[in-house]
């Protein structure tokens, strides 16, 4: 599978493109892309907003 840093096309394909990628890899793999999208998650909520 080619890696891109940058995929525009039409949310069914890239739904599609994303399944096949997950399906690809190991559940530990799959474990630490949830912790890392948990982390940033908690990051931007816990962040300090900036006011004008």
């Amino acid at each position: 599978m080619k890696t891109t840093t940058l995929n525009n096309a039409h949310p069914s394909v890239m739904e599609a493109r994303y399944i096949e990628e997950i399906k690809k890899m190991t559940p530990q793999k799959r474990f630490e892309k949830l912790m890392a999208i948990i982390e940033i998650s908690y990051l931007l909520k816990t962040a300090k907003k900036i006011s004008k």
